[in-house]
């Protein structure tokens, strides 16, 4: 997922978070004395008592969380706020991609980072590795703030490890006025008379998954053959692709650069704000769902300030800020009722959608992988 400010958007019409450590009890500060002054005597020869300088106090060592997830994920004002508040400095680290961080996580023997926030199907693996620890939920005061419709899914079926901090729908956003089909789902882009006008993200699975979607196979199928055969389904949309290009896609539907374009729910977020009259699609052949999370990596240090950080997002109030910056479906129930009208509607889970009939695109077989991997680099590299 990619992360964007709608505020910024918004201003011209219109992706840090902090962890924490267990390392408050070793952070205690301690006064220490200093030695008293020699007694001197006076001119008159009269004895003085000893004198002492104050007592001096240690200075209380720095309160800090190492952040780790992609570049603007939150409103610069709420970590400032959080800092204000309770005196732990963010420091803010950002990674492109997933399995950049993954990378990062397995090599880290120190305990670089406190909290990081990835995508779903990579945290599946950071737990499996033993690379998060549990959660400790009574250091969580707004834990039940959690809308439930986000919890229990396959990467933390208990909800033992993460804290979903936003969703999202692989969607389809149009301008009506320069497409002269009614675009309903994914096979629509392979119509002729969009040639050279349609704007794809580089999520290689989203965009392998979506020719899967238009020959009828999950997302996650295990059957190289029919992977192939989606990326042979991939090479006749061709023709019509004009850009492939993960941030900021909006931009260009919102210029006129493309026509129509798959996009990240913010990015349609974004775009429809923007320009009104777009159509924003969820694709009759099915839709791809993800959601973003928290997780404190196993050899973390700060881990009380990592909790008292996602109490603090876990506010009602701070909630609907981040949501409203970060334009994807709120996670946070309570936020729900403090959003905007104006975002609303772009915010939370639309009606009529069941997230039970979505399909979430998860970790497949090294095979399968290599074959989707295979067909993505075919496609990029014909085009």
């Amino acid at each position: 997922m990619k992360k964007h400010s709608l505020k910024v958007i918004l201003l011209f019409m219109i992706f840090a978070l902090a962890s924490c450590g267990n390392a408050n009890s070793g952070n205690e500060a301690t006064a220490t004395e200093q030695p008293p002054a020699e007694a001197t005597a006076t001119e008159d020869s009269d004895e003085k008592e000893p004198e002492t300088t104050p007592t001096a106090e240690a200075p209380k060592e720095k309160r800090e969380l190492n952040l780790f997830t992609w570049a603007g994920m939150f409103p610069q004002e709420v970590l400032d706020d959080f800092t204000a508040q309770t005196g732990i400095t963010i420091n803010y680290s950002n990674f492109d991609t997933d399995e950049t961080m993954f990378a990062k996580l397995q090599a880290d023997q120190t305990g670089i980072y406190d909290l990081i926030i990835a995508d779903d199907y990579i945290i599946e693996s950071v737990i499996a590795e033993g690379l998060a620890q549990k959660l400790d939920k009574n250091k969580i005061s707004n834990y039940d703030n959690i809308n439930p419709l986000y919890q229990g899914q396959f990467f933390d079926k208990t909800d033992e490890y993460t804290i979903p901090h936003g969703a999202g729908i692989q969607t389809i956003a149009y301008n009506p006025a320069t497409v002269d089909i009614e675009i309903t789902g994914y096979a629509d882009l392979w119509d002729e008379s969009l040639k050279d006008s349609v704007g794809i993200i580089g999520n290689y699975r989203v965009i392998n998954g979506m020719a899967l979607k238009v020959n009828g196979v999950s997302y996650n199928t295990e059957d190289i053959a029919e992977i192939e055969k989606a990326g042979e389904k991939l090479l006749e949309l061709q023709p019509n692709i004009r850009l492939i290009k993960d941030d900021s896609l909006q931009d260009d539907l919102i210029s006129g650069e493309v026509s129509a374009a798959v996009m990240y729910t913010s990015q349609v977020t974004l775009a429809k704000l923007n320009v009104p009259e777009l159509e924003v699609v969820f694709p009759k052949e099915g839709l791809g769902f993800g959601i973003m999370a928290e997780f404190i990596p196993h050899n973390a240090k700060n881990v009380d300030e990592v909790h008292e950080f996602m109490n603090y997002i876990l506010d009602a109030e701070v909630g609907a800020r981040c949501f409203e910056y970060l334009g994807f479906y709120s996670t946070n129930a309570k936020a729900d009722e403090l959003i905007n009208p104006e975002y609303k509607e772009f915010l939370t889970l639309p009606a009529g959608i069941n997230i039970e009939d979505m399909e979430m695109i998860q970790l497949v077989s090294v095979e399968a992988e290599e074959a989707h991997n295979e067909i993505w680099t075919k496609f990029k590299a014909d085009k």
